[in-house]
């Protein structure tokens, strides 16, 4: 018996021909045949994929299939938000159905609303899933029901949605052991299955794998990181960047609008003090995983995702913007002093601005939003009957609503992968997009004594990179770049 690092049976993956199932799919890529999928008699197999004639396939994306196969039957795709990670992935599925006997796809998701978008994408691929989340009884007996068909031969198919949370749960748990090796595991926004919790629930029985994010490095987690890789796969190519993206028309151009704002007075003191102790720890320690430099740099995030002058620059922005529609405002999860005399969480605080006080139609979008109710937003806002939605985290990851024209971004925490799914979430295509628009928030360091500006430039330094890297690829290149060159500048950062 050969078994992997994670103590896996791999005898029925060595048994499979990669290199030849590679060559026979890029021939077909290559030469543009008609797929055993096409066929009639497929389409009147219910549950089992089936590539839809409406969609077709582009060059990165079967080049991505042809790696996946040439790899083993592992890899982590690592693209941009819009480029089309779940089609390669049905791709990847429908292939391995007619050429190796796939019986089972699992498909894991982070959130219950991207459950809800996966159950849409499959069905175009002729797949009827079960949405394992919830309560157990909504699932739990249709799957055991499922999986004995399977074994005794009476199904050819089955498709399974869950969530990482009821993945790790005792009731999904004692179902892993009747997947039949057949199987194939797709890990979506896979950073998030990093965890020790979650990792330690991904199912060893199962060796074909495939791991979907844009960014599945995990932030100050190399352990984490190492996990995901280990068990998926590492990276395969291509690569599809943000640039990538656009140039192939998988995402639209955008217009870079950096918008400066000073903290108060009594923010600059604390935010002084925040950086002073962060670079007491720096100084002593160089661990980033440190707790108490995490509380620390999660407290000086929060003061600058709520600093209050972004207020009054968010109203002095939409006082010119009262017409327009489709914007989305993201916010952070901190609270607002002095506004209206009041102690309020920001997204009140911006939702009452917008709403109240400038007569702008929005509505809140946030993870206390039910699953009908986000469906029932999304279609107003898609409308136009909403102008726009004030949101928190909850757009950050794979919701898609390519209907957004402009976001403001009014909070944002230092971790790349915030800054790039944000940023990829307004580009998605939609009829009569030509381009969107990006307003983003910026606060300007207060002056800080010789020691603790060293500090400030070190922490920084990454982010105006993020923030030079996107405003580079901006229509308005030029323009956003200016913007930003007084911040470099002040902090000597300009290279």
């Amino acid at each position: 018996m050969n078994t992997d690092k994670h103590g896996y049976d791999d005898n029925f993956l060595i048994t499979i021909n990669w290199e030849k199932l590679a060559v026979e799919y890029e021939k077909k890529f290559r030469f543009n045949r008609v797929t055993e999928s096409g066929s009639s008699y497929q389409y009147q197999l219910v549950g089992v994929p089936v590539i839809p004639t409406s969609i077709q396939l582009r060059n990165y994306q079967q080049q991505a299939v042809i790696n996946w196969l040439r790899n083993k039957g592992r890899g982590t795709l690592k693209m941009a938000t819009g480029s089309g990670k779940t089609i390669i992935a049905l791709a990847i599925a429908t292939e391995l159905y007619h050429k190796i006997g796939l019986q089972v796809l699992l498909i894991i998701c982070p959130f219950r609303h991207l459950v809800v978008q996966w159950q849409k994408e499959c069905q175009k691929f002729n797949l009827n899933p079960i949405l394992a989340m919830n309560r157990v009884d909504d699932w739990e007996r249709e799957l055991t029901n499922q999986l004995y068909n399977i074994r005794v031969c009476n199904q050819s198919f089955l498709t399974v949605i869950t969530t990482n949370s009821t993945l790790i749960s005792e009731s999904f748990q004692s179902q892993l052991k009747f997947f039949p090796a057949k199987s194939l595991i797709i890990g979506d926004e896979a950073h998030n299955l990093g965890s020790i919790h979650s990792a330690a629930s991904l199912p060893r029985k199962i060796g074909l794998r495939l791991a979907l994010s844009a960014t599945p490095e995990r932030y100050f987690d190399d352990d984490g990181t190492e996990t995901v890789f280990n068990y998926f796969g590492e990276i395969i190519p291509p690569e599809f960047s943000l640039a990538d993206a656009i140039k192939q028309g998988a995402l639209v151009p955008y217009l870079y609008h950096p918008i400066l704002v000073q903290l108060t007075p009594e923010e600059a003191i604390n935010y002084a003090k925040l950086t002073q102790k962060i670079g007491w720890i720096l100084h002593k320690n160089q661990n980033w995983e440190n707790e108490t430099l995490t509380s620390l740099l999660t407290k000086r995030s929060r003061l600058i995702g709520a600093a209050e002058n972004k207020l009054l620059a968010l109203k002095e922005l939409m006082q010119t913007r009262l017409n327009t529609s489709h914007t989305l405002f993201y916010c952070g999860d901190g609270y607002v002093d002095n506004y209206h005399l009041a102690y309020r969480r920001q997204i009140e605080a911006v939702t009452r601005i917008l709403g109240k006080e400038l007569g702008y139609r929005v509505n809140t979008y946030t993870n206390e939003t039910s699953l009908e109710n986000r469906e029932q937003l999304r279609q107003q806002f898609e409308r136009g009957e909403l102008q726009g939605l004030v949101a928190i985290r909850c757009l950050d990851e794979g919701l898609d609503i390519p209907a957004i024209q402009t976001a403001v971004i009014l909070a944002s925490t230092t971790n790349p992968r915030q800054f790039i799914q944000r940023r990829g979430r307004i580009l998605r295509p939609h009829p009569g997009k030509k381009q969107a628009t990006l307003f983003d928030m910026i606060v300007m360091p207060p002056e800080l004594d010789r020691n603790t500006w060293e500090v400030e430039r070190n922490l920084l330094r990454k982010e105006l990179n993020r923030f030079v890297e996107f405003a580079n690829l901006a229509s308005n290149s030029k323009e956003a770049i200016g913007k930003l060159l007084i911040l470099q500048e002040q902090y000597q950062l300009i290279d």
